[in-house]
C-alpha cells in the first residue's frame, strides 16, 4: 500500500498549492444550496422537501468542476506516463488520485452538510442520515468522475463531454442519496435506499479503478 498511499500524499500537496481550486467548488456548494432558502422564504415544510434534491444537486455538479483536473495535468507533463511504466499497479495508482479527488471535493461537502441542512430546517436525524448518505455517496461519484475524466482525457472541449458521459450514470446515486434524507423527514425506512448506496459504492470501488486505468492507457498509447 506504500505507493497508494504516496500518490495520495503526492496528489493532496499539489492540491494545497492550488487551494484556490478547491475553494472554487466549496464556494459553489455553499452558495447554490444558500440560494434556494433565500429565493423561497419562510416556508419550512417547502424548504424541507426540497432539501434532498438540492443538496445532493449541488453536491453533484461541485464534484463536476474539479474532475478534470484528477489526470490533466500529470497528463500534460508526463507523470502518468511514468507511473504507467513504473512496476507498481497502474490501477492501485489511479485509485489513490480518485481517493485524493474525493478527500479534496467530497469529504468537505459532507462536513459542511449539516450547516446547510440547518437552512432548510432540517431535524437532528434527518441531518445525521444527510450526512452518512453523503459519505457513502460522494466516493460513487468520485469513482464515476474518473471514467469521464479518463474517456476525456488530451481531447479539445473535454469537460463538455465529460459532463455529457458522467451525468447519467449519476442519476442513480441521485435518486438514492436524496430518497433516503426524504424519507427520513417523512418517518419512512430508510434502510432500502441505504442498502442501494452501499451496493453502489462496492461495485464502483470493485471496478471503476480498473476501467480508469484501462481510459487512461489508451489516452496515453
Amino acid at each position: 500500500m506504500n505507493p497508494f498511499i504516496a500518490i495520495v500524499k503526492r496528489d493532496l500537496l499539489l492540491v494545497m498549492r492550488r487551494k484556490s481550486e478547491v475553494l472554487t467548488a466549496l464556494f459553489f456548494f455553499v452558495i447554490v444550496t444558500s440560494l434556494f432558502p433565500l429565493s423561497l422564504g419562510a416556508d419550512a415544510a417547502l424548504l424541507r422537501k426540497i432539501a434532498p434534491g438540492v443538496i445532493w444537486v449541488a453536491a453533484l455538479l461541485s464534484t463536476l468542476l474539479g474532475l478534470q483536473r484528477m489526470f490533466a495535468n500529470d497528463f500534460a507533463d508526463g507523470t502518468l506516463e511514468q507511473l504507467m511504466l513504473s512496476p507498481n499497479s497502474f490501477t492501485l495508482l489511479v485509485f489513490g488520485k480518485i481517493v485524493a479527488h474525493w478527500l479534496v471535493s467530497g469529504f468537505p461537502l459532507v462536513l459542511l452538510a449539516p450547516v446547510i441542512g440547518l437552512q432548510f430546517d432540517l431535524d437532528s436525524q434527518s441531518l445525521e442520515v444527510l450526512m452518512l448518505a453523503l459519505l457513502i455517496g460522494t466516493p460513487v461519484l468520485s469513482l464515476l468522475g474518473s471514467i469521464g475524466a479518463a474517456l476525456t482525457l488530451g481531447l479539445r472541449g473535454g469537460s463538455v463531454l465529460m459532463s455529457l458521459l458522467i451525468l447519467p450514470l449519476y442519476i442513480p446515486v441521485l435518486i438514492f442519496g436524496a430518497g433516503a434524507v426524504y424519507s427520513s423527514a417523512n418517518g419512512l425506512d430508510i434502510t432500502g435506499h441505504f442498502s442501494l448506496l452501499g451496493a453502489l459504492f462496492i461495485l464502483a470501488v470493485a471496478f471503476v479503478p480498473w476501467v480508469s486505468a484501462s481510459a487512461v492507457k489508451i489516452a496515453i498509447e
